[in-house]
């Protein structure tokens, strides 16, 4: 989103971490809410590739628009999704979003984490909702990661030193934990908080490279050139933590809350 930081990654590294994404495993617990007919915008979409199971959900009476503020991944998915007649795909920050649509509902997945001003983001979500609308956003609490056992010394202190950079720009690393009072600040009713935990076994076949996320975050020298740490120890965490991940991981499990809301009745027409 407009005037936020973010980790400036490979295009084609995080495109495809986009593309490998879809609605059963990684926002798994939005289908019980999804209803044919139903108008969805998606903030923060990536490739779409969540996107485009929300609109094979509400089938060709519905309409889901996605949009995103990186023109890469957007043209991406238009090319991978262009078959899905009743998805739209744009090229567009939130905050300068512009449409005479209303919709059923708004969902964002792991997107207001990157936003120092999630609250105002979640007010123009909500001006967009029909009056019978709700909000769903999905986002992690990254102060409570969990790897078993302990990886590298080096990439502790790196993961350290990218929570303090986070913070340092206003992100919140919490924000999964934070969005039930968000949701109740800007008027939300009925607001639902539901675990969507991230938990990553060995036995799984996408295992390394969901444990070796960290290895793709390390990959970027930004927090270098802002002065947060050094390049040795940057390089130091990639090798140690892709070694770890290879002989001695066993488990990871991100933090992740789904959280609901919906418009007062005071607001319906």
């Amino acid at each position: 989103m407009k005037n936020n930081k973010h980790i400036e990654r490979d295009g084609q590294t995080i495109t495809k971490i986009f593309d490998n994404r879809n609605l059963s495993v990684d926002y798994r617990t939005l289908e019980p809410i999804l209803i044919k007919g139903m108008s969805v915008l998606d903030v923060g979409c990536g490739t779409g590739s969540i996107s485009k199971d929300i609109a094979n959900i509400v089938g060709e009476l519905g309409k889901v628009t996605g949009i995103d503020n990186t023109a890469k991944f957007i043209e991406s998915g238009k090319e991978t999704y262009k078959d899905i007649q009743n998805l739209n795909l744009l090229h567009s920050d939130l905050f300068d979003f512009q449409t005479s649509e209303k919709f059923d509902l708004i969902t964002s997945a792991r997107t207001l984490q990157w936003l120092s001003n999630p609250k105002d983001a979640l007010l123009k979500m909500k001006s967009l909702l029909k009056p019978t609308g709700r909000i769903s956003i999905l986002d992690y609490n990254h102060n409570n990661l969990e790897w078993n056992p302990e990886p590298p010394t080096s990439m502790k202190e790196f993961y350290k030193i990218f929570l303090k950079w986070r913070n340092d720009a206003g992100m919140n690393n919490g924000i999964a934990d934070d969005l039930p009072v968000l949701m109740k600040e800007i008027g939300m009713v009925e607001i639902e908080k539901i675990n969507s935990d991230e938990h990553y076994e060995k036995h799984r076949p996408d295992f390394k490279s969901k444990v070796g996320i960290w290895s793709k975050v390390a990959g970027s020298v930004q927090m270098v050139e802002e002065g947060y740490l050094s390049n040795d120890l940057r390089l130091k965490a990639i090798d140690e933590y892709n070694k770890w991940v290879d002989n001695k991981a066993i488990s990871m499990k991100m933090k992740l809350n789904e959280v609901r809301g919906k418009m007062p009745v005071a607001n319906k027409a």
